[in-house]
């Protein structure tokens, strides 16, 4: 399903996203008509849309649009992507009056991946902190990781210190304990709530020093807990049992309704 502001949008109204690209996202995996962390999600799109747009979303609006695109029953993968289809490159001074897309796909059977092999890379996206459509730097890391045999990449700042995956978060266990970089990156939405659940310790974490880390896991609201089990030529526990914990707290948070 794909409708903007409530309605089957029209090809042409993709035109600024597809050719300009400036507009933020959230993406929530729906399970039965309820979100884990909906007011985070929420809370990131009227965020974002200052950020970029300099206007306030209405968020009631915003809800009463996915409440059209989910089922009552089952699971869907749920974006929402805020931009404005009047806003082309030379007019991007112009007042901005953006507009909610509202698309839906899959969710699969909710099934754990394989743990992740990553490779580092330096890169730190620009201003991490908004969840942004500008994916390329991304998706160009993480297309030459899977060429170079890896599954994704993992961020590297400046100072050298983990920062986050492309569309997930990375936490790392150690002395039975998880442990949260501190660094730039976007706050997601599954972070947050696991950090709630086990507040465990921020510190930066050399990419030189994972070999001290017992485990590393990724998150983001479409897989839940994923398992890391190396990083570059570092070799992690992937079947640690804090990982296993995590995951099952997750997963029993009953979330809220659309």
């Amino acid at each position: 399903m794909t409708e903007l502001n409530g309605r089957p949008v029209r090809p042409a109204e993709l035109q600024a996203l597809a050719l300009t690209n400036y507009g933020h996202f959230t993406t929530m995996r729906v399970t039965d008509g309820r979100v884990r962390g909906l007011t985070l999600h929420l809370d990131r799109l009227r965020r974002d849309c200052r950020a970029l747009f300099d206007t306030e979303l209405d968020l009631d609006l915003v809800r009463s649009y996915a409440r059209r695109a989910v089922p009552a029953a089952g699971g869907v993968l749920l974006r929402v992507t805020v931009f404005d289809p009047a806003l082309d490159l030379g007019s991007l001074g112009g007042r901005a009056d953006p507009a909610v897309l509202v698309t839906t796909r899959p969710a699969g059977d909710g099934a754990v991946p394989p743990p992740l092999r990553v490779r580092s890379v330096r890169y730190v996206r620009e201003q991490p902190e908004v969840k942004s459509v500008g994916l390329f730097g991304a998706l160009r890391h993480r297309r030459a990781a899977q060429l170079a045999g890896y599954d994704d990449a993992l961020f590297v700042d400046h100072a050298g210190a983990v920062s986050e995956g492309g569309t997930w978060n990375i936490g790392l266990v150690r002395g039975g304990e998880p442990v949260w970089p501190e660094a730039a990156y976007l706050p997601g939405t599954t972070l947050a709530l696991l950090r709630g659940l086990r507040p465990g310790r921020r510190e930066a974490v050399p990419v030189a020093g994972l070999a001290g880390y017992d485990a590393a896991f990724a998150t983001n609201a479409a897989i839940g807990v994923r398992p890391i089990a190396a990083v570059d030529g570092v070799e992690l526990a992937p079947g640690h049992p804090l990982i296993a914990e995590l995951a099952a707290a997750y997963r029993a948070l009953p979330g809220t309704p659309v």
